[in-house]
């Protein structure tokens, strides 16, 4: 017998999927306002098809079956959540706000000698964590909406035929089919906001991620986050904004006068998305285990351990594995741009750029913000794990025709440096790839110490 609403008061209510003990399956059943048996006791189908009638009673407008459903305010609304309850969240102080200002000015200074790009005519901005989540929802919104109608899609079709393998639920897949779809788009949703919430506690700058996430180019650092990345370095406040200031106001040059960058870097993206295969054998399968048996809580457990690894382990396919490895190496480029950059921009001025560039990397090389919140919402890995030959590659283009030559080669995504460029950075420069890497070694090394002043 199913239980009444009335019979769970004063329960603990779990959290969701993503963030405690609660099923995948589980959620499905609560997000459509049906009660589920308490354990040991089967459920009853009779009473869920009244509760599925219900449920199609109360709505106020037709369920959808084009896969979507994801309530993006409602996604926003749970990132900003976790945002609150990972820590103080102030709204910059007047102070922060001109100390930031005063360090992008300079910063923006020092760059003009450092590269062609000009600066962005936006004025800096001192950002709340809340901010940069309300500032970059429309972006990543734009590039993880076509994995929604992926998952929804599979998990209605797959529930859609076990379901039309049951006499009792003959007819009713029609229905079923469009409130599960539902369903998967709201689960996403829920870790979608979760991941982004994350994301906005740790990232020290709008772009931070090597994504444009931004509307218009504009350089905003976070002040919270700032003060976190400087804990434990033994450097001075100032010098840890400026350096941070620099990196994002170069790549907000980058963005702004390359033009087809930003949209190259979100197709990447979309397209490694719309690609996506869920594999739910494993969910047919247990689904077959279970015969003709009652459906015990036991078994939805099982049910929403296989739907978990289905749903959010998605499958790579070698289209999928291409495009990740140019997406790699763009972002590479974009990352090895920028150190070469500052690295020019602050080597008179700054000496303790050198330890600030050495923290970025391990930050880097550790897996950074970005990695992570692509890895749990659509199984991508966004680790620029060549930014160091990237970097090579554009001081040796630096070396060799200045940096007006260097920038140059990002006019055209045709003239852009590949993934086999990046093995022979000097071959690149001088138009042949056939260097032994005893010479390429050698070479590199030299010009490294030159530039080093050794």
């Amino acid at each position: 017998m199913v239980n009444s609403p009335d019979d769970d008061e004063g329960d603990e209510v779990p959290e969701g999927p993503f963030g405690g003990e609660n099923l995948p399956f589980e959620q499905i059943f609560a997000s459509l306002g049906i009660p589920m048996p308490r354990e040991g006791e089967p459920l009853d189908v009779s009473a869920l098809l009244a509760s599925l009638q219900n449920v199609m009673a109360r709505s106020g407008q037709p369920m959808t079956t084009d896969g979507g459903g994801v309530n993006w305010v409602f996604a926003k609304d749970m990132a900003r959540k976790v945002v609150a309850a990972l820590g103080p969240d102030p709204t910059p102080t007047s102070r922060q706000r001109h100390d930031i200002a005063d360090s992008v000015h300079l910063a923006e200074l020092w760059l003009n000698d450092a590269t062609v790009f000009p600066a962005v005519s936006a004025p800096p901005a001192a950002w709340s964590r809340a901010e940069w989540v309300e500032n970059t929802m429309a972006t990543w919104q734009t590039m993880v909406e076509p994995i929604v109608t992926t998952i929804a899609s599979s998990l209605g079709e797959v529930m859609t035929k076990r379901l039309s393998d049951e006499p009792e639920m003959a007819g009713m897949q029609q229905m079923f089919q469009p409130m599960l779809q539902q369903s998967a788009s709201s689960m996403f949703g829920v870790q979608f906001g979760q991941a982004l919430g994350k994301l906005g506690t740790e990232v020290v700058s709008a772009t931070e991620v090597s994504m444009p996430l931004l509307t218009r180019p504009q350089v905003a650092l976070l002040p919270t986050n700032l003060a976190a990345f400087g804990e434990g370095l033994d450097l001075p406040e100032r010098d840890v904004m400026l350096y941070l200031s620099l990196r994002e106001a170069a790549r907000q040059r980058l963005f702004a006068d390359v033009g087809w960058l930003g949209p190259q870097l979100v197709a990447f993206v979309q397209h490694y998305a719309r690609e996506i295969t869920v594999d739910l054998s494993a969910l047919e399968e247990s689904f077959d285990g279970m015969g003709g048996e009652p459906v015990s809580m036991d078994d939805l457990a099982q049910l929403g351990s296989e739907m978990s690894k289905s749903l959010f382990s998605p499958q790579r396919t070698p289209e999928q594995a291409e495009v990740l490895g140019r997406l790699e190496t763009l972002l590479a480029l974009v990352e090895g741009w920028v150190d070469d950059v500052v690295a020019q921009a602050t080597i008179r001025f700054m000496p303790t750029a050198g330890p600030l560039a050495e923290t970025v990397r391990r930050r880097r090389a550790t897996g950074g913000p970005a990695e992570q919140v692509f890895a749990s919402l659509v199984g991508l890995e966004l680790r620029p794990r060549r930014t160091r030959d990237a970097a090579n590659l554009w001081a040796a283009l630096r070396s060799a025709r200045g940096v007006d030559g260097r920038d140059a080669v990002w006019h055209h995504p045709d003239t852009m440096p590949s993934a086999h460029d990046l093995d022979d950075p000097l071959g690149f420069v001088s138009g042949d790839s056939h260097h032994g890497n005893d010479d390429l070694d050698a070479e590199l090394a030299k010009l490294l110490d030159e530039e080093s002043g050794n």
